[in-house]
């Protein structure tokens, strides 16, 4: 039954036989026959059927509620039991958004150096996608904004305080103040992350709570890009204090504090509200809030 299961969140998360049975590594057939079985056993229709995948049937959305629930509940029996002959081992799966992906190796280090026998998955995503991939149990945890946007069912641990500069290059506007207000900034030729990210969408509210808006000249869903454009002195960009300091920026690009006001929000980590809670979440949940207590999450 769990195989089977497993087959069908594979197919509802594929939208696509094929796709699907490539992914889970068996042939179409396969797939086909194991979701009929599954079908008779449970006596409901669960795919809408025609020359290709239709969606599902509205049983079937009720039994995909269902069915990650029990699938993430072996998988966490599963993880107790290896855990409790062999210590914790298995594999970490983390969405960040990416003006906290600097942050990572902070948490993940010294997790592995306390947990040798875990590997670790990390993406970057957007806070939406977060929530998303940890209803899904596409993920295990999530670091993302805590205080910004609604965040659901999830359980929650406060990281750090996220503060705001202009990260510009000396020798441009405003590069020799000591703090700008976010109106000033306005004016500048920035480069900023792409509206879906909530960074920007923070941003946004900040230049409009100041009477001003953003016009980007340069918008990017990779800090790398804000970054290298920075450096060419003819961009600026609003960024966390936390994120500048782990790039190291010295000569010629400054960190300015930007004021009016002096904004700041809270990010932390997210994780699925159930019980038992997986091994490798509680885990990941205790060093995270050894960390952030002795301040060393940034």
């Amino acid at each position: 039954m769990i195989d089977k299961l497993e087959f069908f969140i594979a197919l509802a998360k594929a939208q696509h036989f094929g796709r699907a049975a490539e992914e889970l590594g068996i042939t179409q057939p396969t797939l086909s026959a194991s979701l009929r079985q599954l079908e008779e056993q449970l006596g409901v229709m669960l795919v809408r059927r025609g020359s290709r995948f239709q969606g599902l049937t509205p049983e079937g959305e009720q039994v995909l509620n269902w069915a990650r629930r029990i699938v993430g509940d072996a998988r966490t029996m599963k993880q107790e039991m290896r855990a409790a002959r062999h210590g914790l081992s298995g594999r970490l799966r983390i969405a960040a958004i990416p003006t906290a992906l600097a942050m990572v190796p902070a948490l993940t280090t010294p997790f592995r150096e306390r947990h040798p026998g875990v590997t670790f998955t990390i993406l970057s995503r957007t806070s939406v996608e977060i929530l998303s991939l940890l209803g899904n149990f596409d993920i295990d945890v999530g670091i993302t904004y805590l205080d910004n946007e609604p965040l659901g069912p999830v359980v929650s641990l406060p990281l750090y305080t996220e503060r705001y500069r202009l990260i510009t290059a000396i020798g441009s506007p405003l590069a020799d103040r000591t703090q700008v207000s976010w109106a000033e900034v306005a004016e500048l030729p920035l480069c900023l992350l792409t509206p879906d990210m909530q960074n920007r969408r923070i941003i946004d509210q900040h230049l409009a709570d100041a009477g001003a808006s953003a016009r980007p000249t340069l918008e990017s869903n990779s800090m790398i890009v804000l970054f290298s454009h920075i450096r060419t002195g003819k961009w600026a960009s609003i960024m966390p204090l936390n994120l500048a300091e782990t790039f190291g920026f010295a000569e010629p690009i400054r960190a300015i504090p930007i004021i009016d006001p002096d904004a700041s929000h809270t990010v932390g980590v997210v994780a699925a509200e159930r019980e038992p809670r997986p091994p490798l979440v509680s885990a990941l949940l205790e060093v995270a809030s050894r960390l952030a207590s002795e301040g060393r999450l940034r």
